[in-house]
């Protein structure tokens, strides 16, 4: 209901201020402004709070609407469609449950699956035919032509509690009787209820792209790349990549731990000691096995290769892996690739007219490929140090000969690119990917990202070891984003193996350094939109306290970002 005084709204986009009634829609004040984005706008950014375009506005404001390539409103698109495939599944299969595992370059990976695991409590798995699969799709295409919309209530906790039981949504259930709220917001789709942690679009008719297959022994939900919001781009599977996932969920599903809500239960259970012992013992197992498969090839391979994106925990992989070839008796010895920058005067810019040094063209490939070859041949090399305060390759005098047990590990953002090395025999080299891929889920239908999962661990690193602020880490994070997806993703399937350096416990742990620092970001700060939304994610998180902390050893690879290693870094 509208009336009253006039309300003063400030359009961020615009730069401009509007007087609109008490209780104006966004999407009406949208209409107000006259604003139009590249593509149709999605949702607002609310004095630094994500807001669906059905926010009533009572009091004055600052408003930014964000389209498709807003990283907010591309994660608002993905939890509609979400939704959309949700209302349709349970209207045909409500015998079943539907579970949303994990992200791919692909899209989302999820599976259907019989309420009662296995007797190994890993969960059963229906199979779809590909007429089930294109019905599905059908059915969802026809609640989009229908443009529904999705609309927002505050119900009590425990007729939620209900709702999601009756839906065959046990951990999510369990997690809002954990939360001991009095309400939870639930969204409603054509009579079809849930729970989403963050807000969703108008209605089903902006949901203009999308596409569903089968993939594996469940499906992939596949929608537009960020900068092309009209487009399906086919790329290609990323099978080595799933299969870690894969092992990571069935783990935990084994567990007992099928997701927050359950990892919740067991630390309040006092079980935390239990799954860290676990959880690092599994690691160990890992790191052996990598080094067993590098000394099974001990007559080729000569380098060791290993890259990984941000806080994937690629320094620890790299001495852990160390160490265990060293049980196996070679002798490890580590290259450092920054030794190889090309000199200063030569670097590469980026388009703000700074040097750019994560780019493969500010290494010296030729020298590098040189030295390399030579030290596999038998021979003698100098060592170069880069003088990074006069910008220039110096050398120190040191040399560095390669006996026969010997085995040079490097690691950098570019290690799996073919072209940084292209002038070795493939044979000669062992690649190893290295990244955090968690598959626990908030809850059936909400999974966790990997990426969110490795910023956290960068909030934690920066502050402890770099000085950096919260604020800081979370502005440069985009950049950081998109060096990995322009150097480090597109190479991940070259990998002979990968490592999940993800933990179980992990989250809990980090949860306990991070939140008390991302309280401290102002809400005016640019950074405020980001730290909120970590921060609801991590309120549904039981947090370890410091007794069960330090019962993380010290060659864990938690150890990288909280302190405490045995390691030298």
């Amino acid at each position: 209901m509208k009336g009253g005084a006039m309300i003063s709204v400030y359009c961020e986009n615009i730069k401009q201020s509007f007087e609109c009634e008490p209780g104006t829609t966004l999407s009406e004040f949208l209409t107000q402004t006259g604003l139009t984005l590249e593509w149709p706008v999605l949702a607002a950014v609310v004095d630094n709070q994500l807001k669906e375009l059905g926010f009533n506005i009572y009091i004055s404001h600052t408003v930014k609407f964000i389209d498709y390539s807003h990283p907010d409103g591309y994660r608002t698109y993905i939890r509609s469609l979400n939704f959309v495939l949700q209302k349709v599944v349970a209207g045909i299969y409500p015998q079943y449950s539907l579970v949303i595992d994990y992200n791919l370059q692909n899209g989302m990976y999820g599976e259907l699956r019989e309420l009662e695991p296995d007797e190994d409590n890993s969960p059963k798995v229906v199979a779809l035919s590909e007429e089930e699969i294109l019905e599905i799709k059908r059915r969802m295409q026809q609640l989009i032509d229908a443009d529904l919309p999705f609309t927002r209530q505050k119900v009590r906790t425990d007729e939620a509690v209900a709702i999601f039981k009756l839906q065959n949504k046990p951990e999510k259930a369990f997690l809002h009787e954990q939360r001991g709220k009095f309400f939870t917001t639930v969204y409603y789709l054509d009579g079809y209820a849930d729970h989403f942690y963050g807000p969703l679009l108008e209605s089903t008719g902006k949901l203009t792209t999308f596409d569903f297959e089968s993939f594996s022994r469940g499906f992939l939900i596949i929608t537009p790349p960020i900068t092309k919001p009209y487009e399906i781009v086919k790329t290609p599977y990323q099978y080595k990549l799933f299969d870690v996932f894969k092992e990571y969920s069935d783990w935990c599903s084994i567990l007992g731990v099928k997701g927050v809500a359950s990892l919740n239960q067991a630390i309040l259970e006092d079980k935390a000691r239990s799954l860290i012992q676990i959880a690092e013992g599994l690691h160990e197992r890992k790191y052996a096995a990598i080094a067993d498969e590098i000394f099974k090839r001990r007559e080729k391979v000569k380098l060791v290769l290993i890259a990984g994106p941000s806080s994937s925990g690629k320094t620890t992989t790299s001495k852990r892996v160390a160490l265990q070839t060293r049980v196996l008796g070679l002798n490890p010895i580590i290259i450092e690739l920054d030794n190889y920058f090309i000199d200063r005067d030569f670097t590469p810019k980026d388009s703000d007219g700074n040097y750019d040094f994560e780019i493969l063209e500010a290494l010296d490939i030729e020298f590098l490929n040189g030295q390399l070859n030579e030290l596999i041949q038998g021979k003698t090399i100098n060592l170069p140090r880069f003088d990074f305060a006069l910008g220039k390759r110096t050398f120190l005098g040191e040399t560095l000969t390669m006996g026969e047990k010997d085995i040079l590990i490097m690691e950098g953002i570019h290690a799996l690119n073919p072209n940084l090395t292209k002038h070795l025999p493939r044979d000669t080299m062992f690649k190893i990917y290295a990244s955090a891929l968690t598959s626990l889920s908030l809850d059936e239908n909400n999974n966790i990202s990997s990426s969110d999962n490795r910023l956290i661990r960068r909030i934690v690193r920066d502050g402890f070891f770099r000085g950096v602020s919260p604020e800081s880490t979370i502005l440069r994070w985009p950049s950081v984003r998109r060096g990995e997806i322009n150097n480090i993703f597109p190479h991940q399937e070259n990998a002979d193996i990968m490592f999940n350096s993800a933990l179980i416990y992990e989250l809990p742990l980090l949860k306990y350094y991070a939140e008390p620092s991302l309280r401290r970001i102002a809400p005016n700060s640019p950074a405020s939109t980001e730290s909120i939304r970590l921060l609801k994610f991590l309120s549904y998180i039981q947090e370890l306290q410091p007794s069960e902390i330090s019962l993380v050893p010290p060659t864990s690879v938690m150890r990288e970002f909280i302190g405490g290693s045995s390691f030298r870094y």
